[in-house]
């Protein structure tokens, strides 16, 4: 790194990273019992199934694009876990993984292997990419007439994203 101005720029993209992530696991406790079960439509994935994609994908572009901080990839991309407790653990696993790859190869003025001009970009595929399943998420639970209150929702999900760092 160069200067303290681009120390302080990549402390705020991993700080938005680790939010992402909290509240992607936020959104997992939020799930009523038995709602990792439902799916949108019959050949929709489960809401279980949404979560152990996004952890998959996640390991499967650092794999490609940072290889020297790839972990094993899960058997399957689409798991029908149902122990949230597990499943949130493999999400702050995979982000973890995200995260120092991203820093290291940010802090050594690296470029990503395949896909990306700027490491900042993985992360920001992986933001809009779980962003667009959170909405399938809770729009799968609403069909099934158990939705998250949007104060459940907000608390845990807009608060993360919004809330000033303690000085």
């Amino acid at each position: 790194m160069s200067n303290a101005l681009d120390q302080s720029l990549l402390e705020a993209l991993l700080d938005s990273w680790d939010r992402n992530n909290t509240i992607l696991v936020n959104l997992l406790r939020a799930v009523p019992a038995g709602g990792l079960a439902v799916r949108a439509m019959e050949s929709s994935p489960s809401i279980a199934e949404l979560f152990t994609h996004i952890h998959y994908v996640r390991l499967v572009f650092v794999s490609e694009d940072a290889p020297e901080f790839a972990r094993k990839l899960p058997e399957e991309e689409w798991a029908s876990e149902r122990n949230p407790e597990r499943i949130a653990q493999m999400l702050n696993e995979s982000a973890k993984v995200v995260r120092d790859a991203v820093q290291s190869r940010v802090e050594v003025g690296g470029d990503m292997d395949l896909h990306y001009d700027h490491p900042a970009l993985l992360l920001q595929h992986m933001i809009w990419h779980e962003g667009y399943h959170h909405g399938q998420i809770k729009l799968a639970l609403k069909l099934a007439g158990r939705p998250i209150n949007d104060k459940t929702a907000g608390a845990v999900t807009w608060g993360v994203w919004m809330r000033k760092k303690q000085s």
